[in-house]
């Protein structure tokens, strides 16, 4: 017997959760299937853990996402003794399931899990982590993947995705983890009786929407010059936050994707959920070609990229996530000049693969530009290093290819909220 049928077999012998274990019993006799899901255990690197939802060693389910957050607690144990994590999750299947799971087994281990109630954007679990005075985060998300994936990331105190050396000490934890007895974990209402779980107010989704707000160029834009806007959450986490600052800056003319407006893990209209694809914004351009709006906005289902359509010569563009950072850049630095906010030796970062137009037009705007690998924790990374030197309202824009942007400290992460 191979390696794959005993590890199906031990997980027929011990799953207990009643759906994993019919999952096993549809597979039996199914070699390949078999195969597939224990012929190796899900990887955990800088971004977590991603993939296929369902039972087995090579799955996203309770088990693996539980030797995840057991390996995350010895080395918070070891570093900080007792620390403080947020926990955020999305739309997706199993996303609230594993964010409490996630939870009970930091309370069980000695740690105290801040949990957003409902599902909240990814950014904002990165903005909670400083404004609560974190040590972690967790936010389960697949970000723009079909929704047959789920995922797990985590975040270190500065609030940026873990570097690579953080993951590998991790990683070898989790290794020595057995999936059936060697995880802790306590009932959900037991960690929010005595404290060791308890769940994020009010005030920080709020303090969150304060820190986007507060990174306006010009708050009366929108007032002056009065634009028609469709927008799409693509059925995750964006609409109540990206609908709410829309409103605050004065957008009175915002159409909202009826089929794609409220969660839903099935993406019914977008298989990709992801604002690069033509295919998940064309609902949203539809609706803006019937009612003839300016502008057409679109965030992923955990709302860190956004992706934009304008009209133009009786149609619809669609940007690339490149042209929106050149267009972003040039109006930050050109607006914020005129009206006297920017600052001395402003500082623009992004991602290596990302259009080399931004930094001719950087040099000729006065910019610093700074190039970073691809991943947005670098981005997060120069952030953090400009907070070291007291310098950090000289960052005017982070941005990558792929759709992600951020103009501000308050996150370490692409913010489409902010984007928007």
């Amino acid at each position: 017997m191979n390696q794959s049928n005993i590890l199906y077999q031990q997980w027929t012998e011990r799953v207990t959760d009643p759906v994993l274990a019919e999952d096993l019993r549809a597979i039996t006799g199914n070699a390949e299937e078999i195969n597939e899901r224990f012929y190796q255990t899900l990887s955990f690197g800088t971004a977590g853990l991603r993939g296929i939802l369902g039972a087995g060693t090579n799955r996203m389910n309770i088990y693996t996402v539980g030797a995840a957050t057991q390996g995350l607690c010895t080395y918070l144990s070891g570093r900080y003794g007792c620390a403080k994590v947020a926990i955020a999750y999305d739309s997706r299947h199993n996303s609230r399931l594993f964010a409490e799971q996630s939870a009970r087994i930091l309370a069980a281990n000695g740690h105290k899990a801040l949990l957003y109630p409902e599902l909240m954007p990814t950014p904002s679990l990165s903005f909670a982590i400083l404004h609560l005075q974190c040590q972690a985060g967790i936010v389960v998300t697949a970000s723009h993947n079909p929704a047959k994936y789920n995922g797990y990331k985590v975040y270190g105190e500065d609030a940026s995705q873990i570097s690579p050396e953080v993951a590998d000490e991790i990683l070898g934890y989790i290794a020595k983890i057995d999936y059936f007895s060697g995880i802790k974990t306590i009932p959900l209402e037991d960690g929010l009786k005595d404290g060791s779980i308890t769940y994020i107010g009010q005030e920080t989704v709020d303090a969150y929407l304060d820190a986007v707000l507060a990174e306006q160029i010009d708050p009366e834009a929108c007032r002056k010059t009065p634009i028609s806007v469709v927008y799409t959450p693509l059925n995750g986490t964006g609409n109540k936050c990206v609908r709410a600052v829309m409103e605050r800056i004065g957008v009175d003319k915002v159409a909202v994707v009826p089929e794609q407006e409220n969660p839903d893990g099935d993406f019914p209209t977008c298989p990709f959920p992801n604002p690069e694809e033509a295919t998940a914004m064309q609902h949203a351009i539809d609706l803006a070609d019937k009612l003839g709006y300016d502008i057409v906005i679109a965030t992923d289902p955990d709302a860190d990229r956004a992706g934009v359509a304008v009209r133009h010569g009786g149609s619809y563009h669609r940007l690339t996530g490149n042209e929106i950072g050149v267009l972003m850049l040039r109006y930050i630095v050109q607006r914020r000049g005129e009206m006297g906010t920017l600052p001395e030796n402003p500082v623009a970062v992004k991602s290596v693969v990302s259009t080399k137009l931004a930094d001719r037009l950087a040099k000729e705007m006065g910019v610093q530009m700074i190039d970073v690998l691809t991943g947005f924790k670098f981005i997060g990374e120069q952030i953090a290093l400009l907070e070291e030197k007291g310098e950090t309202d000289r960052f005017v824009l982070g941005f990558e290819e792929s759709s992600g942007y951020l103009t501000g400290p308050h996150a370490r992460d692409k913010d489409a909220v902010n984007a928007a």
